[in-house]
């Protein structure tokens, strides 16, 4: 039964790799809407500075605005969506972690208690030889040896 737990020890090792990994990339996603953000912001700025110098840039602000408003929307919703994938795969982590501790630790019992057994074995063992050399010196005494 202990290989067989190792066994799941090294599934469930492998599946908190794996989510660990996604979210990584949820996180690296997040990153990229976040900049994605600035940027817009940014461009917003230098459109807003060109209007300002040039009527003919001012009458494409006005074109440009909703355009904008529509990508920064847009970028919201997928900044709420990410930030939503994220805590669930924060959540699916945290469970695959505790299922895995869990595994490692009844395994660390088992090994406890085989090595306690193990180690009662030998102590028997060594007892039954002391026991057995004592049982001897104590013949040979009576036989007139020694």
């Amino acid at each position: 039964m202990a290989k067989g737990l190792h066994s799941v020890i090294r599934l469930h090792k492998w599946t908190v790799d794996e989510k660990r990994r996604a979210l990584g990339q949820l996180q690296s996603q997040e990153e990229q809407i976040l900049r994605m953000q600035r940027e817009l912001q940014e461009e917003l700025a230098r459109e807003q500075a060109l209007a300002r110098q040039d009527v003919t840039f001012a009458m494409a602000f006005g074109r440009y605005l909703p355009r904008y408003v529509a990508r920064r929307d847009a970028l919201a919703r997928a900044l709420v969506d990410i930030r939503r994938r994220i805590d669930k795969a924060r959540q699916d982590l945290a469970e695959a972690f505790l299922d895995l501790k869990t595994f490692e630790i009844t395994q660390a019992s088992r090994d406890l208690a085989e090595k306690r057994e193990r180690d009662r074995k030998e102590q028997e063992r060594m007892d039954e030889i002391g026991l057995t050399l004592h049982r001897r010196r104590e013949q040979q005494r009576k036989d007139g040896g020694f």
